[in-house]
């Protein structure tokens, strides 16, 4: 059964008419009777978690569920809010390089690529500005709202948008090049997957548990696999999206869909190497071993990589709505909807260090280079970390 917080993220299209309901009311609490979400426990601090330096980036995702993850390249941070402001951050210390308002609202990004900015707008629109200044450089209008980030690589933008497109845009100039279209389910989450691109090929999850590869060139259709099959009699039930990015490692793709599965699958051919029955809509991280995914319940399980086997599960975070985990050293590290960082062993799983980067939940996973974490909160408050 669908708890109450994962009905509230769903968004709904009938006969043309959307309904969205955000994951703030289940947070802010309710008449009903749902499981609440886990107190936190008590255990010995066994790392020292320093903070390098904290700033904030405007509104962030406002009172919206939005996933508008930091991208770093070349030591700069790029960060976006919902209510347009966009901005480019010295990653070492903090300092601000530029920042603007865009007077849009941004729903979607930010993305880089080939020393661009991109953004995605509730209106459909994509925006493209130059990395070193924020200058804009162009916009174009696709279908839908973009509740992902934009990816650029070969001089092709792409861009998922929430009616189930896949658009290929010139990123010179924005012309349209390509559309790969899926039919949307009547209910589905509201969000979408980031799409990946690898060595010419664009890797798409879909809502109704499809992930397709298709030639950037082109658009054409190379291969498609189920990653989860509809089960039961209702819509809810039957609900079994793609929402969190795949992740290419070593020539295969790890994906996993809501109500569905976590798998790897052969990025050549498309073949499904193996399965395990976890549901998840906020995703995963990975090392040279393991997978680490938090499912539905706010549980993260670590698995092997080639095997798909469970290494451990940590299950003393259920429901507080936890990020995908993020892979640090020996450690991974995740947001929760207080506003905590949850550090953990990669080898058992066992808590070694809590840190509070603000009262506002945390909604994206943090980004790691070398021993810096950054990490958001959902205002806009954006923390660097280190560890000893």
């Amino acid at each position: 059964m669908i708890n109450r917080l994962l009905f509230l993220c769903c968004i709904v299209m009938l006969g043309g008419c959307t309904v969205t309901q955000s994951i703030s009311n289940y947070i802010s609490g309710g008449d009903d009777n749902a499981e609440p979400p886990a107190p936190l426990v008590e255990f010995k601090q066994r790392l020292n978690v320093i903070k390098l330096w904290s700033r904030n980036t405007g509104n962030g995702a406002g009172k919206q569920y939005l996933k508008l993850a930091p991208v770093i390249a070349n030591q700069q941070l790029y960060i976006a809010s919902s209510d347009g402001d966009l901005s480019a951050i010295d990653a070492t210390n903090g300092q601000s390089i530029w920042s603007f308002n865009t007077d849009i609202n941004i729903t979607g990004g930010p993305g880089f690529g080939e020393n661009t900015i991109l953004i995605g707008t509730d209106e459909g629109e994509v925006v493209s500005y130059a990395a070193d200044s924020g200058k804009e450089i162009w916009r174009a209008k696709v279908s839908s709202e973009i509740l992902s980030a934009p990816q650029r690589t070969e001089g092709i933008v792409i861009v998922r948008t929430l009616d189930g497109k896949l658009f290929a845009l010139d990123g010179d100039d924005g012309k349209r090049l390509w559309i790969y279209d899926r039919t949307v389910p009547s209910l589905t989450l509201r969000g979408t997957s980031t799409p990946i691109i690898n060595n010419g090929v664009v890797i798409a999850g879909f809502d109704g548990g499809r992930l397709a590869a298709l030639e950037l060139r082109t658009g054409r259709l190379m291969w498609e696999a189920r990653i989860a099959t509809a089960k039961g009699r209702s819509e809810l039930d039957r609900m079994v999206d793609i929402d969190s990015e795949p992740l290419i490692i070593e020539g295969v793709i790890y994906v996993v869909s809501f109500q569905g599965n976590m798998a790897a699958v052969q990025l050549e051919t498309g073949r499904i190497l193996w399965t395990r029955d976890i549901s998840s809509y906020a995703g995963f991280g990975a090392d040279e071993k393991y997978i680490y995914v938090t499912d539905a319940s706010s549980h993260i399980w670590a698995l092997d990589r080639f095997s798909g086997n469970t290494i451990w599960k940590q299950e003393k975070l259920q429901l507080r709505t936890i990020t995908a985990p993020a892979s640090i050293g020996d450690y991974i590290v995740v947001g929760d909807f207080e506003g905590y960082l949850h550090w953990m062993s990669k080898s058992s799983g066992n808590f070694v260090a809590r840190t509070n980067l603000s009262k506002k939940r945390i909604i994206v996973a943090p980004v790691v280079v070398g021993k810096v974490l950054y990490a958001v909160g959902s205002r806009g408050k954006l923390v660097a970390y280190s560890y000893r």
